[in-house]
């Protein structure tokens, strides 16, 4: 939803990227959306590494549900990396809507304009040097293994149409052998790690203290550029 009283991101005064990390279900989008509550006179948009897993509808159904989704191959990071380009350069994008029940993208695609602060999250949107190199703070949230998995096992039956029998192989499976091969070691690429997600009001008030400091340097610099800084 836009914000009334937020002005259109220009050229010289390019978007936030914030990286937010953790295992399936530690609450990354939760983290997100605390943060964007301080920030109501900002645009801010949400972008989820899960939209773009790659388009599945060359195979057949039971080929679909034996693809690893946990492995970074699953994602069209490239165009992840291109989406962020264009926001950060003042132009909208398509992002891919991905139907999680038929494991294909769907048709439609969700349209998001450039804003002031940009959220990407994912499980491994630090894994990938290409996102990194994007990212303006990167954030990593950890939570307990136990708790991700009742999470997750929630959402996927309440949201995904998932048997809890399904749920629980794949999570043996592939989610959590990939977390210990990709997911916890990107850890060490946080600059800071946020222990009870969305329930750490700490985190939330140091992460946001720099994320005003961030668009305070750079509306400041943004000034000077157009003349105004006297």
């Amino acid at each position: 939803m836009s914000q009334p009283f937020a002005e259109p991101p220009s050229a010289h005064q390019p978007s936030v990227i914030i990286g937010i990390a953790g295992g399936s279900g530690s609450g990354k989008t939760t983290v997100a959306f605390r943060v964007k509550e301080h920030f109501p006179r900002e645009t801010v948009e949400i972008v989820h590494h899960d939209s773009y897993y790659h388009d599945q509808s060359n195979l057949m159904p039971e080929e679909r549900v034996r693809i690893n989704y946990d492995h970074p191959n699953a994602f069209e990071t490239t165009l992840l990396v291109d989406h962020l380009d264009r926001l950060c350069e003042g132009r909208s994008v398509e992002e891919p809507v991905y139907d999680f029940q038929t494991q294909r993208r769907s048709a439609q695609t969700k349209h998001v304009e450039p804003a002031d602060i940009v959220f990407v999250e994912g499980i491994l949107v630090l894994e990938s040097a290409q996102l990194r190199q994007r990212m303006d703070i990167r954030l990593f949230v950890d939570v307990d293994s136990d708790e991700r998995f009742i999470r997750r096992l929630q959402r996927d039956m309440a949201e995904r149409g998932r048997d809890m029998p399904s749920v629980i192989a794949q999570y043996r499976q592939t989610v959590r052998p990939m977390h210990q091969q990709f997911v916890e070691p990107s850890k060490r690429y946080a600059q800071v790690i946020i222990p009870e997600g969305g329930h750490n009001a700490v985190a939330i008030d140091m992460i946001c203290a720099k994320i005003q400091e961030i668009l305070g340097r750079r509306r400041s610099a943004d000034t000077v550029n157009k003349g105004y800084g006297g």
